[in-house]
Parts: structure tokens; C-alpha cells; sequence
């Protein structure tokens, strides 16, 4: 049997709800369906499990523009956040909208009928196939079923557990014990505090170079104060502005003037140390920003390191033995238990088989148009949020400009639109610029590719970005409409 459905929405996580959402008061004339693999939303703030798990950006800026997160907290932990969004679903009604585990296998688009043919799997793994008009990317970048875990030389001889965050044990014994983090970013910054906190004999950070690490405050104290002066929505709306104009001044202050912004960062992490962490361990050989920027709260990691609770290392691994990891430098550190917050592996839509017309389609051959329509595929978009800002920033803009095309495409009775590309445009840098992470530079064969000009270049600046896709124009000569073959083309229904 086969299902007919209007606007496939894939991802029940932030940019999934997000998107439903603007659908909902953009396009009421529109109707749309979420498919989410697993058995719940929220995708990262769902899955995953290590103690300590938080946004690394600030709150006013990662709520959606619809719906204010109205707490003073500057980061909030995974359960909150996974809270919001219960919040917004129920406000929105979208629960009823989503089909928990059904995945995506397949999706090929029919150029003669204009419509894609979806292969899906439910919970009791039999197929089923929907026809929908529009299909929307909503899956993040990153592999829900592996991680990046190097295989460590060595690795089968230790005798303790060896665990990736990604798939974190649930009641996990770590008291009393010793525990080594491999990694230098985001994940392990958050888990030498907590781990330590949380009762470890002793927390290890093991890096291979350092990170830069920036302390913020905890809680907003001027927004507490203006919220208790102001509206509310004001006060929201001022502090939301001020984090946003932060956020764009520090990241273009790292592209114009990276050795002053390298100086400051590493005073304020000198300061912080107090001379009882040497400042090796968080100086890098690189900018600003050629990586991204991690944070901790209130300087939590320092305050562990400082009371010799937790300790780093920079070194390399020599092996593993049956107690620990012995280090290139003659250092044996001793472990019960190894984390290997080793970073992610990078995939896009989910890691659907995507075909046009039976041709298969390799993402990293194909641009984003504006950011957000992949180049050469009808009725296809995708969200891939900011690397230097809140992801949430991007969905909203995103989701409205995706709103707005399909207003202009339903008021012209169009059912077809194509960004077309222009191969001369290709570069070989991807979508997430010019970031030289592990993460990124494994995926080059996989992420879509940057363009030379708009609106095939992903500029990563969310102000840039605001005013051009809330102005942009359709009729542009590099989107292509087709008219609308049926009048009934975006009504429901099942068919034997």
C-alpha cells in the first residue's frame, strides 16, 4: 500500500521540530508528516547519555524565535532542553505529526510524475512506500549508529571498559574509579568536571593537542535584572540581540585579528589556571576558530584542574596495556575506565540512498543553494545549522525562507522547484568552511561543497544571512519551476 503525503519532514530534532513549526504558521494550507528512526525526539538532546551533557551555546540564542527560553541559565543540560521541545510540540500540536521508528531507507525522485517515492521501514521492520511532493532534511551531520572510534594500538589487551560517549552505558559505575578521557573537545571538557563531581577517584584529559576554551558565566545575570525592569519579550528579545552581536563580533574579531584574540583567550585561561596547570595543555598551535571555540561554565573545567581532582595530559599513545595507556613520552596513566571522545562521523540525510530518476545522488558532488536547497535536486532541502553560532539560529531563517518559496510556488501553481547548479561554482571546500577539525576533514567525501559566490557560498554568518534570505527573491534564473500537473497534488490519501 502505498501512502501519499504532502511535505516529508525527516528528524524529529531540533531543526525537524523547528521547521514543523513554522509550516504550521506559514503554510496552514500545506500538511506534512515527520519520520524519526527512534523511539523519541529530540535527537541529540535525546540520544545521547554521558553525564554532564549541555548546549555549547547560550540559551537565548539556541531557543527558537517563536518561543523564548525565559531562564537566566547561559548553557542548559540536555534534559531541559529535551523539556523545551516537549513544550513546543504540545503548544504546536505536532506529537500527533511524528512516526516514531520509521526509517528512511530509500528515496528516489520521479521527474515525470514530480514527486518522490520513499522507502520506508517501521518498528516491525516491514517496508512500506509514501509519495510525497517536497522532501526536508532535517537529520543534523552526524552518524546516530557509530561514532569515530580510532583504533588504538594495542586496544584488546586492557581490562577495563572502554566506552565512546556517543553510546554511554546507562548506570555506568565510575565512582571511586579512574577514568581517562581521550579528546580534547566539546564532549570531553564536559565530562572531566562531571566525572569528577560525580565521585571518580581520578579524571584524566589525554589530548593530542589543545583546545581553545573559553569560561562563560553561568547565568545571565543582566538579563535577571532586566526581566524584573522590563517586559519580559523585551527583555528576551534585548539579550537575545546583545548574544547574537557577541557571538559575530568574536568570530569575526578571530578572522581579522586572530593573534589578539588568541592573546585574550589565553590571559583569561592563565588567570583561571591561578600558575597550578601549566599552560601548555591550552595553548594551540593554531587560531582561533580554525576549530571551534569550546566553553565551560563558570570555568568548571578549571576549577577540577585546579584541585588536582583532575588532571591533562598532551601526548600521544603509545598502546594500551591491560591497566591503562601507556604515552609515546614514557608516562603510564592507569584506568579502570577509558572514554574515547574521539568526535563523530559525519553523515548527511540521514544516510538515506537518495536517487533522481534512478541516478544515485553523491552530496558531495552537489552545492547548497542560499544554505539550504541542494543543487540539481528537485523539491529537496536540508538544515544544517551554524558552526559558530546556535544551530537554532539557522533553522529559523531557513524554515522561513522554505516557507516562503512554497507560498510563492503554491500562489504561481508550481509543484517543481531545482536550484540549478553551475559546476563552475564547485570548490572543494565543504559546507562547514573552513573549520580543519578531524571531524570535517574526514567527511570532505561526504558533505556538500562550498561555492565561489552566492548564492552557492555558505558564509556561517547569521546577521549576512538573515537579511538576504528574508529578501531574497525567487525569480532569480537559478531556480526553475515547474507547473503543477494536478490540481489535487498535495491532498492525502492512501491508495491500494
Amino acid at each position: 500500500m502505498e501512502k501519499h503525503i504532502d511535505i516529508l519532514i525527516v528528524g524529529a530534532g531540533i531543526s525537524g521540530i523547528g521547521l514543523a513549526v513554522h509550516l504550521s504558521k506559514h503554510c496552514p494550507q500545506r500538511q506534512f508528516d515527520i519520520i524519526e528512526r527512534r523511539e523519541s525526539f529530540g535527537g541529540t538532546w535525546d540520544f545521547f547519555k554521558y553525564p554532564g551533557i549541555r548546549s555549547d551555546s547560550d540559551m537565548s540564542t539556541f531557543g527558537f524565535n517563536f518561543k523564548p527560553w525565559q531562564k537566566a541559565n547561559v548553557l542548559a543540560d540536555g534534559a531541559s532542553i529535551k523539556g523545551y521541545l516537549s513544550e513546543v510540540l504540545d503548544e504546536y500540536k505536532l506529537k500527533e505529526k511524528i512516526h516514531f521508528q520509521h526509517r528512511v531507507l530509500a528515496a528516489n525522485y520521479d521527474s515525470t510524475q514530480k514527486k518522490w517515492r520513499v522507502e520506508i521501514e517501521d518498528s516491525n521492520q516491514k517496508k512500506h512506500t509514501w509519495i510525497a511532493n517536497f522532501v526536508l532534511g532535517c537529520t543534523g551531520y552526524y552518524n546516530y549508529d557509530q561514532g569515530f572510534q580510532p583504533n588504538f594500538p594495542n586496544q584488546q589487551a586492557f581490562k577495563g571498559q572502554l566506552i565512546h560517549p556517543q553510546f554511554w552505558p546507562d548506570h555506568l559505575e565510575y565512582a571511586g574509579k579512574k577514568v581517562v578521557i581521550i579528546g580534547s573537545g566539546a564532549t570531553a571538557i564536559t565530562l572531566v568536571p562531571a566525572l569528577a563531581k560525580g565521585g571518580a577517584e581520578h579524571v584524566t584529559m589525554l589530548q593530542r593537542s589543545p583546545t581553545y576554551i573559553a569560561s562563560v558565566p553561568s547565568i545571565d545575570f543582566i538579563y535577571d535584572k532586566m526581566r524584573k525592569v522590563l517586559p519580559e519579550d523585551l527583555a528576551y528579545k534585548l539579550t537575545r540581540a546583545r548574544n547574537i552581536g557577541m557571538q559575530r563580533g568574536i568570530y569575526a574579531l578571530a578572522q581579522k585579528q586572530p593573534k589578539l584574540l588568541r592573546k585574550l583567550l589565553l590571559k583569561s585561561i592563565e588567570m583561571q589556571l591561578k600558575g597550578k596547570v601549566d599552560m601548555k595543555h591550552f595553548t594551540p598551535a593554531y587560531n582561533p576558530w580554525d576549530q571551534r571555540l569550546c566553553v565551560v561554565p563558570d570555568g568548571d573545567l578549571f576549577k577540577i584542574l585546579r584541585s588536582g581532582k583532575a588532571s591533562i595530559e598532551t601526548d600521544q599513545i603509545e598502546q594500551f596495556t591491560a591497566k591503562g595507556i601507556q604515552l609515546k613520552s614514557g608516562q603510564h596513566l592507569d584506568a579502570d575506565i577509558i572514554v574515547s571522545a574521539t568526535g563523530l562521523e559525519i553523515q548527511i540525510l540521514g544516510g538515506i540512498k537518495a536517487t533522481i530518476d534512478g541516478k544515485p545522488m553523491d552530496t558531495s558532488k552537489h552545492m547548497l543553494y542560499q544554505g539550504i536547497m541542494v543543487s540539481d535536486v528537485p523539491n529537496m532541502a536540508m538544515i544544517i545549522g551554524y558552526i559558530n553560532a546556535s544551530w537554532t539560529l539557522k533553522v529559523d531563517i531557513a524554515a522561513e525562507y522554505i516557507c516562503r518559496m512554497i507560498n510563492y510556488m503554491d500562489k504561481n501553481g508550481y509543484d517543481e522547484v531545482i536550484a540549478q547548479g553551475d559546476q563552475t561554482e564547485l570548490m572543494e571546500d565543504t559546507v562547514m568552511g573552513s573549520l580543519s577539525s578531524g571531524y570535517i576533514a574526514r567527511a570532505v567525501d561526504v558533505m556538500p561543497k562550498q561555492g565561489k559566490h552566492a548564492p552557492w557560498n555558505v558564509t556561517n554568518n547569521y546577521l549576512a544571512d538573515r537579511k538576504v534570505l528574508k529578501n531574497a527573491r525567487f525569480d532569480d534564473g537559478v531556480l526553475k519551476f515547474e507547473k503543477r500537473t494536478r490540481q489535487d497534488s498535495h491532498k492525502p490519501k492512501l491508495v491500494s
